[in-house]
């Protein structure tokens, strides 16, 4: 749905406004809004942030004051009709004499979707939508995935050659348990430039948690952190596969954290490497096994980040937890970076394992975007749309 050139701007302002809340909405969507006079003037905006409390549209109207009246709103979500952590948006609009709304989606929670809108139109407020749809659901789709499923969106971001390969053959054959990383250089093992990189903790920033299994942390030494440079409301949780708790206590991401940023999923519990663990402040779980390999259950794991109201997830593994990601089915989307480089067939695998027998089985990547780093480039897209309604 196309709207009036100006509309269309001032859609794209509250897009930009809900933007602004990245890292400080979560687990609540990200909202901007737009109030003009009868005039067209801009006289209120406002951008939802979660310690802020008030929602974007409150914010407009306390910033437009008496001028709203007779006003139109543009929001890039529905607004609220219930009672939540805030009374119910609708009924301020209404009270402060908004005569028009122009929005962008419906509310993707099953339970209100629709309310708010039908709230304003019996009030006599005329109500359009759809407008920049598409912009407004990428910016919600991790919101969206926990509102209906109760998890998070799950991203696979992996960054390697032309010829599909993570690492070259002697990266690999150092993954091995790892007693001291001290003066170690890890920086050779670096596929993809600085662009690219860059880009990288801009993702980062965007999810509430990252993934990565014990053979990564061995053979790479990462420290898995958000370092965009912007504001976080609370930290990147940093989740580690371990199943037999292997973490050395001297790597970067034992010592690097901090007020609970660190959660390992382990499948044996091991009392004397658990309290060397909880005396760090490094919260520990125990999660079942899955034959016959005996990894971690995936798909609990997924579950109880959505407990501790993680609403996206993006996983940085090595070839193991790539495989078993996709084998277990909970990845939503991918973000592969490739680098103009080849390494050779000897060379670690994007995923491991023997693969599908029929290209019929295929996983197909579907609503694909292309980005360009300098020589690197990267590829995004869908493994299943973040607002189908379905079963986990």
């Amino acid at each position: 749905m196309s709207a009036q050139p100006a509309d269309d701007q001032l859609l794209h302002r509250t897009l930009g406004l809900a933007r602004a809340g990245i890292g400080l909405a979560s687990p609540n969507p990200h909202v901007g809004a737009v109030i003009t006079d009868p005039q067209g003037n801009i006289v209120g905006e406002g951008t939802y942030t979660y310690a802020g409390v008030k929602h974007a549209e409150i914010l407009a109207l306390e910033a437009a004051g008496a001028k709203a009246r007779g006003g139109t709103l543009y929001v890039s979500l529905e607004p609220h009709a219930h009672q939540g952590r805030t009374p119910p948006c609708t009924d301020a609009l209404i009270k402060a004499g908004i005569c028009r709304v122009v929005a962008c989606m419906s509310d993707p929670n099953p339970k209100v979707s629709g309310k708010g809108f039908e709230q304003l139109r019996a009030a006599g407020i005329q109500v359009e939508v759809g407008y920049l749809e598409d912009e407004a659901r990428r910016l919600n789709e991790a919101f969206a995935r926990y509102i209906r499923h109760g998890v998070p969106l799950v991203t696979l971001k992996s960054a390697m050659s032309l010829d599909a390969k993570i690492a070259p053959p002697l990266v690999a054959n150092q993954s091995k348990p790892a007693t001291d990383f001290s003066g170690a250089d890890f920086s050779g093992t670096w596929l993809t430039g600085e662009a690219a990189r860059t880009h990288v903790h801009e993702l980062r920033h965007q999810h509430d948690a990252i993934l990565a299994g014990i053979g990564t942390i061995l053979a790479d030494n990462p420290l898995l952190t958000d370092r965009s440079g912007r504001a976080r409301r609370r930290p990147l949780l940093r989740v580690v596969l371990d199943s037999h708790l292997r973490l050395p206590l001297n790597s970067r991401i034992v010592q690097s954290a901090r007020d609970g940023d660190l959660l390992v999923f382990c499948t044996v519990r091991e009392d004397a490497k658990l309290k060397q663990f909880t005396e760090r402040g490094i919260l520990v779980e125990t999660v079942a096994p899955v034959p016959p390999h005996g990894r971690p259950n995936l798909d609990a794991i997924l579950h109880r980040l959505g407990e501790l109201e993680i609403t996206s997830l993006m996983i940085e593994g090595g070839s193991t937890v790539n495989a078993a990601a996709l084998a277990a089915s909970i990845v939503d989307k991918v973000f592969l970076c490739y680098a103009p480089k080849i390494l050779g067939s000897d060379a670690v695998p994007f995923a491991s394992g023997s693969g599908l027998r029929d290209v019929q089985q295929a996983l197909e990547v579907q609503r694909v975007r292309l980005h360009r780093f300098d020589e690197d480039f990267g590829v995004e897209g869908y493994l299943r749309d973040p607002y189908e309604n379905r079963n986990c």
